[in-house]
């Protein structure tokens, strides 16, 4: 992979507008599932806690993203802002999946990210928990991909 140190409009300090921008641009790239588009957003040497995990920088996050997606199947994702400061943003997010077994699962989670001066995420620290569901429990039915517009999020889905 080719190291791009492009900047990642929008830029800290944030405002309520662009932190809430910033968030619907990580969730659109995460609903894709493309390990390379998504590794993009985060600075070269970036650092994780994702679980029990700790990926550090964009080859490790790409590892990381393979096999995730390669086990958390028809992955679809909605992220919130929850608050932000400066350079900072705090997000709750509950993603829906199945495994190979088609056993559903709904994963919530709060995450905290912190950017540099060029709008790429430097730190991402994930707290997340698994819930089984059954398929009829499902709120999350979009064809994958990102999210229609007009789609509740997690507020409106009472999340």
């Amino acid at each position: 992979m080719t190291i791009i140190h492009e900047p990642r409009p929008p830029f800290p300090p944030f405002t309520r507008e662009t932190a809430t921008q910033k968030v619907r641009m990580a969730e659109d790239a995460w609903n894709n599932r493309d390990p390379e588009r998504v590794a993009l957003a985060y600075t070269a040497d970036s650092r994780w806690r994702n679980r029990a995990e700790f990926p550090v920088g964009r080859e490790q996050i790409i590892e990381f993203l393979t096999r995730k997606w390669q086990t958390e199947l028809e992955y679809r994702l909605i992220k919130e802002l929850w608050a932000f400061e400066g350079n900072r943003i705090a997000v709750r997010f509950a993603y829906e999946w199945h495994n190979r077994q088609n056993e559903w699962f709904r994963s919530y989670g709060n995450e905290n990210w912190e950017f540099d001066e060029n709008g790429l995420m430097r730190r991402r620290y994930a707290s997340i928990n698994d819930l089984p569901i059954q398929a009829s429990e499902r709120k999350f039915h979009w064809p994958q991909g990102r999210r229609p517009d007009d789609h509740p999020g997690l507020s409106e889905l009472g999340l």
